[in-house]
C-alpha cells in the first residue's frame, strides 16, 4: 500500500479494493519510474540498524529497498510479493548493489512462510481488512525464530484526522501498534516497541505534512 512518498486525490474505495490485487501493482511497477522512493522505510532502518544479521523474511517487498538495505548490512533476505513485476525490480536493484535477495511470488494473505525460520520478518504498510490482517500477522509472527524480531510498521489511524494527508477512508485497514502487541503472547514475546511515531511526508497539496507511522517491534524470546 501506500508508503506516503508521492500525493495526489484520495482513492475512492473501489481504487482500494483493487490495489489489493496482483494485476493492480503488476501493472503500477510496469512504469518505467520508480513507485517508491528508493530508500528503505526510516522505521526499519530505525528499530534494525544495530540488530546482528541473520536470516531476514521482507514480505509484501515492492521494488527491494528494504531488502537490499538489509543484504547490504549482511542479512540472508527473502523477499516476498505478489507480483512478479515488483519482484524482477528486486532482482535488479539487488544487482545494481551487488547484493544477493532471494525473491519468492506468493500472496501473503494465504500463504504460510515456514515456522521460526527467520531472525527478522519485515512488514511495512501491508494494509489490509481487518479479518485477513490479523491471521497474516500471525502466520508471520510465527515464522520469527527463537531470539528474533518481528518488525511491523503501518499508517496510524490518526492520519484519517487530517485531510491534508489524503489517506483513503478505511480506518479497519489501519492500525496501531498496540492492537498488534496486545496479541502477541508475553510469555513468548517482548515489546521493543509499540508506539506512534511521527514523519514528516508530502500532503495533498504538495506540502510538508506530519503523518503517523504505527511501529511495533517485538522480539521472541530465546
Amino acid at each position: 500500500m501506500d508508503h506516503g512518498h508521492g500525493h495526489g486525490r484520495p482513492m475512492t474505495e473501489e481504487e482500494i479494493r483493487a490495489m489489493l490485487e496482483a494485476p493492480a501493482w503488476d501493472e503500477r511497477y510496469g512504469g518505467a519510474e520508480l513507485v517508491w522512493s528508493g530508500f528503505p522505510n526510516p522505521q526499519l532502518v530505525a528499530e534494525i540498524d544495530d540488530v546482528a544479521p541473520g536470516a531476514a523474511l521482507d514480505v509484501g517487498a515492492g521494488e527491494g529497498a528494504d531488502a537490499v538495505w538489509l543484504a547490504r548490512r549482511g542479512w540472508a533476505v527473502t523477499a516476498v510479493d505478489f507480483s512478479a513485476t515488483a519482484l524482477k525490480r528486486v532482482a535488479e536493484h539487488a544487482a545494481e548493489a551487488g547484493v544477493q535477495v532471494t525473491t519468492e511470488q506468493a500472496d501473503v494473505r494465504s500463504w504460510t512462510p515456514p515456522e521460526r525460520a527467520f531472525q527478522l520478518v519485515n512488514s511495512q504498510f501491508m494494509h489490509q481488512p481487518a479479518e485477513v490482517f490479523a491471521p497474516l500477522v500471525a502466520r508471520l509472527a510465527a515464522a520469527v525464530a527463537p531470539g528474533g524480531h518481528l518488525l511491523v510498521v503501518g499508517h496510524h489511524p490518526k492520519d484519517l484526522e487530517n485531510p491534508e494527508i489524503g489517506r483513503p477512508a478505511v480506518g479497519d485497514m489501519l492500525f496501531t501498534a498496540e492492537e498488534i502487541a496486545a496479541r502477541l503472547d508475553p510469555a513468548d514475546w517482548e515489546i521493543v516497541a509499540a508506539l506512534t511515531r511521527p514523519r514528516q511526508l508530502i500532503g495533498v497539496n504538495g506540502e510538508p505534512v506530519t503523518g503517523h507511522d504505527a511501529v511495533l517491534h517485538a522480539r521472541r524470546r530465546a
